[in-house]
């Protein structure tokens, strides 16, 4: 088990960077799917031109969207700095854009509470 200033360090660096936590913790073969596996998933939601939605507290869903996208760490903003994920709601692919970006988020929050998990001698 793992001192938990050193948890939660990992589990930033987890957020920050999907896969990296599991790096870290030398599960070398983990880490690497998911990063590669779930950069590839943001990216196709960015490809299928999908938004990244604003933090609007006035709108509940477009903000938990928001809150799920921003799951997916650094590569939220640095997509955002960039000038991707504008969206185009005629495009066809939009909700399927959507759907992969959400969905990159949420699993990247899955893969920290495994990382979590493994930190404390549960796995």
């Amino acid at each position: 088990m793992m001192e938990k200033k050193a948890i939660v360090l990992l589990c930033i660096v987890a957020w920050m960077v999907p896969g990296a936590g599991h790096l870290w913790l030398q599960r070398k073969q983990k880490g690497l799917v998911f990063l590669l596996i779930l950069l590839l998933m943001f990216t196709s939601g960015l490809w299928l031109e999908g938004q990244l939605f604003p933090f609007d507290p006035f709108q509940p869903f477009v903000m938990l969207a928001s809150v799920a996208e921003l799951g997916i760490g650094v590569v939220y903003f640095v997509s955002g700095l960039a000038g991707y994920g504008t969206g185009s709601v005629v495009a066809v692919t939009y909700e399927y854009g959507n759907t992969f970006l959400v969905v990159a988020g949420l699993l990247n929050f899955l893969v920290i509470l495994d990382v979590y998990d493994i930190a404390h001698g549960w796995k």
